[in-house]
């Protein structure tokens, strides 16, 4: 089966598959017994694919296709798709029915797209982990008999991509929940700068720090989905070469407490970046040194959270993960004035970084610094909270200075995957992303466009 968005969508121009096929090969596998579909998609495939599939053949039929006409698409359980419930992977939300699409998924309809299903997720999207004790935990696709965590909170979203049952997903991120998934499931991860896709019809986490990403097989399919959900003509990436990309690799904080396995594919990735001529510099940023200031009590997230659950949270704190609640409840040791300091001093650290980042093309650092960990190994709060903040420190900072950031596999095939992170300038999304396919290319040679 093809696995890339640009592979899929010239085989269904050249007559070798339809939309429907495709669907069927995604349900088919999510329906496989034993899978982890039930996880991935627990309330179903959508009632809606086949009429979409069936549509986007009839179209293509008389030359009409958008840039994703067919293409299998899952949907992060965060999104509002007319004539569904949004739940946002919890029991606490009222089983309202949408009227109308979030502008995202407005324009991926738009666009042709066949949605799968709504994907399992962190509930509320707040944990990097993945775990969901109300509708079970999707089990990452290396190591299965050990039953390893997918990481989050999109972590449906990941596990539909990694199992083939979908083409692509879309999720959101903010501290790193589109990247945390993709890295842990062996996959590709972008979130963009977060003002360029609206975030109209998407249940909030953090007005300050949400974006809507992507995760999918390639650098190239996650551009053309964010070029769709951003309302831009998609548009084949410039293809540029590693000799003489300048790449700053900050040596503090990132670095600490990588397991064996990510030293291993982080020197591997530097050793290989180094020998194709990219040009890489030691850094130490100053405006890392006060993001902790804008993170005590649970931060702005906590804030922004805590007044969205307010309402919700006091009339069923029963439905909620007790983990979620705790998270939400840092932000009561806050006052107003804490917030409005947080507000002042991020706009301050943006400007500073942005202006630190000039000389390079991007930064580069281990998305996560561990493999993913078995789920029985989280039960316990107090480990399950330190492997919560280790896997969101190096993705959320990307969130906290308001860069586009992208995760590419870094492993070689038959290891734990590995994720290789990339930072880029505020809406230099565009150059990102054509950096992310110069490395895309060195170091996942499997993702090259076309190949299954």
């Amino acid at each position: 089966m093809t696995r890339t968005v640009e592979a899929v969508t010239a085989a269904l121009a050249g007559g070798q598959t339809s939309a429907a096929a495709l669907l069927d090969g995604c349900v088919g596998r999510a329906g496989c017994a034993g899978g982890e579909g039930a996880r991935v998609f627990p309330y179903g495939v959508s009632a809606a694919a086949h009429v979409q599939a069936a549509s986007a053949d009839m179209l293509r039929s008389i030359g009409v296709a958008g840039p994703l006409a067919g293409v299998p698409v899952s949907v992060k359980d965060l999104f509002d798709v007319q004539g569904e419930v949004t739940r946002a992977g919890s029991r606490a939300m009222p089983e309202v029915v949408a009227r109308r699409d979030a502008t995202a998924i407005t324009r991926l309809r738009s666009a042709g797209a066949v949605f799968v299903g709504r994907t399992n997720m962190t509930e509320f999207a707040y944990s990097g982990v993945g775990i969901n004790p109300h509708y079970g935990t999707p089990l990452n696709p290396h190591d299965r008999v050990a039953g390893r965590i997918p990481g989050g909170s999109s972590s449906g979203a990941a596990v539909s991509v990694a199992d083939a049952m979908a083409i692509a997903a879309i999720g959101s991120d903010t501290g790193g929940s589109c990247r945390i998934p993709a890295a842990l499931c062996g996959i590709v991860g972008f979130k963009p700068t977060a003002s360029r896709i609206p975030l109209q019809g998407a249940v909030p986490l953090s007005s300050s720090y949400d974006s809507i990403g992507s995760l999918a097989n390639s650098v190239a399919c996650c551009a053309t989905l964010d070029a769709v959900m951003a309302g831009e003509e998609p548009a084949p990436l410039a293809r540029r070469n590693v000799r003489g990309l300048r790449l700053a690799v900050p040596m503090r904080v990132v670095l600490d407490g990588m397991s064996d396995a990510v030293a291993r594919a982080w020197s591997r990735s530097l050793t290989a970046l180094s020998a194709a001529g990219a040009v890489m510099e030691e850094v130490a940023f100053a405006s890392w040194e006060r993001l902790g200031e804008i993170g005590q009590n649970g931060g702005l997230v906590a804030a922004e959270a805590s007044a969205w659950h307010r309402n919700l949270l006091s009339e069923q704190p029963q439905k909620y993960d007790p983990r979620v609640v705790s998270r939400i409840r840092l932000a009561d040791a806050q006052q107003p004035v804490d917030y409005l300091r947080m507000l002042t001093l991020r706009a301050e650290l943006c400007r500073s970084m942005d202006g630190e980042m000039a000389p390079f093309d991007a930064l580069v650092m281990p998305t996560v610094p561990i493999t993913a960990p078995r789920v029985d190994e989280l039960e316990d709060d107090e480990v399950f909270f330190n492997a919560n903040r280790l896997l969101l420190r190096n993705p959320s900072i990307a969130n906290m200075l308001n860069l586009c950031s992208l995760s590419v596999p870094c492993h070689e095939p038959g290891e734990a995957p590995v994720g290789l992170m990339l930072f880029g300038r505020h809406l230099a999304d565009r150059a990102l992303l054509e950096t992310g396919l110069a490395v895309e290319r060195l170091l996942s040679p499997r993702a090259e466009p076309g190949r299954a």
